[in-house]
């Protein structure tokens, strides 16, 4: 703060001359701190200067030498509980940071600063979709704040980044007649060993509108055929919730429990990744590149189309929001689909 601009008016406190402002300027733990006070009062500027020093005093000096690539691996374990595709995408941003971090992930984690961030999310952003770089602001975002609360550092040099924009994306979704044309494909494909396994967990997904982390950890110890309940875990949420076991679904589960016991932990899936499969049916079949969500989509459009109200349909989901999110994203269907039913009140 050596511009004219600046004037000294107390011990470590800074006026700026054209606007005012108050600033702080202290030495913690060997460096330099320059803050903005936030305020033209200078009683105030005093005691936020005073706050500052205190939450200087509270920064833990054992881990002010914490290196980056540390604090990286420290983060990585925190999220061990997350889902499988969770911990490939912070995989993959890690390695990337590990890759590109413009001072290198050797340097200390007290010396990063908003610029070096910035300059690394740009690279990210001239990369990737808006929706991808979200993750990597996200994941930035939550590592620094990690360092925060683990008192390596005061403040996040990330914390003033924002998100971009996400575009209104395109989600391809099948209809019900090409979601049993799917099954009815994989189940005819004799020389793939696991084509019934996959087609049984594709007509599960699309018949109870559940995705791949809620089927991969399924057993029969979450069947209740007797009050008619499935039990779900929601991992992206983590947490549980029941559905019911809707009649277009009993028969599949029937089938594959079959006629013998079965042990409460067992799986009811003995394949829980469907892409490939999916993929090649809807290959053969010229349809659009579906993916698992497509499934839930699907279910969910059908839903809507036969009149479940939203609120419903949200608890059928595991969403706590009372029906909002699904409005939001099918509400049109909702339209299109008394547009379609108006139509018949004519005179005969």
């Amino acid at each position: 703060m050596k511009s004219a601009a600046f004037e000294k008016v107390g011990e470590c406190l800074h006026r700026h001359a054209p606007t005012g402002g108050y600033y702080a300027r202290v030495w913690a733990k060997g460096k330099e701190i320059r803050r903005s006070l936030r305020t033209k009062d200078y009683e105030l500027a005093k005691r936020r200067l005073r706050d500052l020093r205190n939450d200087l005093e509270r920064i833990d000096a054992t881990a002010s030498n914490l290196r980056l690539a540390q604090l990286l691996e420290d983060y990585l374990k925190t999220s061990l509980h997350k889902s499988k595709s969770t911990l490939q995408k912070n995989e993959a941003i890690a390695k990337r940071i590990r890759e590109d971090w413009p001072d290198g992930v050797g340097g200390k984690v007290r010396d990063v600063k908003p610029s070096t961030v910035l300059q690394w999310l740009q690279k990210q952003r001239q990369r990737y979709s808006s929706s991808s770089y979200n993750d990597f602001v996200q994941f930035i975002r939550r590592l620094f704040d990690m360092a925060v609360k683990d008192r390596v550092i005061l403040v996040s040099p990330a914390a003033d980044v924002s998100q971009a924009k996400r575009e209104t994306p395109i989600r391809d979704t099948p209809t019900w007649e090409e979601f049993h044309a799917i099954v009815t494909d994989i189940r005819a494909q004799k020389r793939n060993a696991d084509a019934q396994d996959s087609a049984d967990c594709c007509e599960l997904m699309g018949l109870a509108g559940l995705g791949n982390a809620e089927v991969e950890g399924l057993t029969w110890g979450d069947i209740d055929f007797k009050n008619g309940r499935i039990r779900v875990y929601r991992q992206k949420t983590t947490t549980g919730y029941s559905i019911p076991i809707y009649p277009q679904l009993r028969p599949l589960l029937e089938r594959l429990h079959g006629v013998k016991d079965r042990a409460p932990g067992e799986r009811v899936l003995k394949v829980a990744d469907i892409r490939k499969a999916l993929d090649g049916a809807c290959t053969r079949l010229g349809f659009a590149h579906y993916t698992a969500r497509s499934l839930r989509r699907c279910f969910i459009t059908r839903a809507v189309e036969l009149g479940i109200d939203f609120k419903t349909i949200a608890s059928m989901q595991g969403h706590r929001d009372g029906g909002v999110l699904i409005a939001k994203t099918y509400s049109h269907l909702r339209n299109e689909h008394l547009d379609r039913m108006a139509e018949k009140l004519c005179e005969s």
